[in-house]
């Protein structure tokens, strides 16, 4: 699992979304989706923007937490026309 720690960050330093919308250039939508973890694929632009303007590195702002269940070699779940085959 991937836990994306942006709303701890600006809670740290005390920053709106907004305020970090405006300063880097990154839609509020954006933001907001990166901000609740709804995100399914991250820009790496974005996340330099993050990162250099929030004074942070990457591990600051995500972390790789190992999954329970595992999803990849022998547990890897293909789908074919909409069914799940093991």
């Amino acid at each position: 699992m991937i836990k994306i720690h942006l709303s701890r960050i600006l809670g740290e330093k005390r920053m709106s979304q907004a305020e970090l919308s405006r300063q880097t250039g990154i839609r509020p939508s954006t933001i907001n989706d990166i901000y609740n973890e709804m995100s399914d694929r991250l820009n790496v632009d974005h996340l330099d923007r993050i990162c250099e303007y929030l004074d942070c590195t990457i591990t600051d702002l995500i972390e790789y937490i190992p999954n329970e269940q595992k999803k990849t070699g022998k547990f890897l779940i293909k789908k074919q026309h909409g069914n799940s085959k093991k």
